[in-house]
């Protein structure tokens, strides 16, 4: 949960948009109400035993004064029949745990409106403007109406229904990078300029080594000095080999021997970096292609995994990234950056929804922790504020 913790603060953007958006809805044309919410009840070993009333003859009683003490008279004893249980007054409300466990009623002023037309086409305007992208808040929200239209829905109870949802288009493609027998594995990966690629390369590579796996880096963005640079810090962080080439080298033939290099040295991962490419560039995307082509002149089955790196705040446009790069470089895989700077998270959702790809990982920081598997339960609570148990 630490992860979800860090998450969860982190998008705040994205889940303060969507709850201040869903308040707003939800104060046109309210429909207010008190609630009484009942807690569990109490465990039985806090449950108290029915008290057994016994009448006893009340016994002759002979007072005697004493005159040389003065005392106040005494209070005069008086008897009240028992009472029964749902005359009692309500107790005190207890909060917290101690709360809960004696089984207090808690009253709770909650603000409800009508779900019908105008509100559900309200919904869809605040997803949309949350880069869901139009067909799937459309989906979403047709889906969390059925069999609710005409019923008072709170703020809490929407962010419930829209998480969930959410939920169930992100769990199938929750999955973890696959790990393969043959070895070295080759993951090629590829994104447009600064959406992350050699800052996750670097953390995977951590992570696989700390996991006990023999990992090779191949520092393929032979344009850009800054980058090599980059992994070689990461790859004496990590202990991992970093391959390089000089500036301006065919990053193909870098590849080409970075993987003979992996198979002479028993590696079982190979990390092939490579240059940031617009997808409108044709020239930088056929030299992508190139890449491939000469790695399968190595192995044929490789790249075994194509990781598609994605900017979270470039919103729809990853949509469009996805596609080309989808066209060039068969993407196996998705890794989704810089989720903690943007409050339109829910491009991801979006990207689900479209193409079904795996999402192996999130990444909403810089540091080695900030990369995760993806889990598609504390994503969906993180965005819209759900509560999460």
């Amino acid at each position: 949960m630490a992860f979800f913790s860090k998450l969860k603060d982190r998008l705040f953007k994205s889940s303060a948009k969507i709850d201040e958006g869903l308040e707003a809805i939800v104060q046109d044309n309210i429909a207010e109400e008190t609630v009484v919410v009942e807690a569990p009840a109490p465990p039985q070993a806090f449950a108290e035993p029915e008290p057994e009333i016994v009448v006893l003859a009340e016994p002759t009683v002979e007072v005697v004064p004493e005159p040389q003490i003065e005392e106040p008279a005494p209070e005069p004893v008086v008897k009240t029949p028992p009472v029964a249980p749902a005359e009692l007054a309500p107790a005190a409300k207890k909060s917290g745990i101690l709360g809960r466990m004696f089984g207090q009623n808690e009253t709770k002023e909650f603000v409800r409106r009508v779900l019908d037309d105008e509100m559900l086409e309200q919904l869809e305007e605040l997803l949309i403007s949350t880069d869901m992208g139009v067909d799937t808040a459309l989906r979403v929200t047709a889906n969390m109406a059925e069999g609710r239209m005409g019923k008072k829905l709170s703020v809490d109870e929407i962010k419930s229904l829209l998480a969930a949802e959410i939920t169930r288009i992100m769990e199938p493609v929750a999955r973890p990078l696959p790990i393969y027998p043959k070895t070295p594995q080759v993951v090629l990966v590829v994104g447009v300029n600064g959406s992350g690629k050699t800052t996750t390369i670097g953390k995977l590579a951590s992570q696989f080594r700390a996991a006990g796996k023999n990992v090779v880096i191949a520092a393929g963005d032979t344009f850009r000095a800054a980058a090599v640079e980059q992994l070689q810090v990461w790859g004496e962080r990590a202990g991992v080999p970093v391959l390089t080439a000089p500036e301006g080298s065919d990053p193909a033939s870098l590849a080409f021997d970075a993987m003979t290099k992996a198979h002479e040295d028993g590696a079982d991962l190979l990390l092939i970096d490579t240059a940031g490419r617009l997808q409108n560039r044709g020239d930088l995307m056929e030299e992508l292609e190139k890449i491939v082509r000469v790695i399968r002149k190595k192995d044929e089955t490789a790249p075994h995994n194509t990781l598609l790196v994605l900017d979270a705040t470039t919103g729809q446009n990853a949509v469009n990234q996805v596609k080309v790069f989808q066209e060039v470089s068969d993407v196996s895989g998705l890794v989704m950056t810089k989720l903690d700077g943007t409050a339109k998270g829910g491009v991801l959702v979006s990207l689900a929804d479209k193409f079904g790809l795996p999402i192996h990982a999130i990444g909403v920081g810089e540091q080695i922790d900030d990369l995760s598997p993806f889990d598609p339960e504390e994503f969906a609570a993180a965005l819209t504020g759900a509560h999460i148990e």
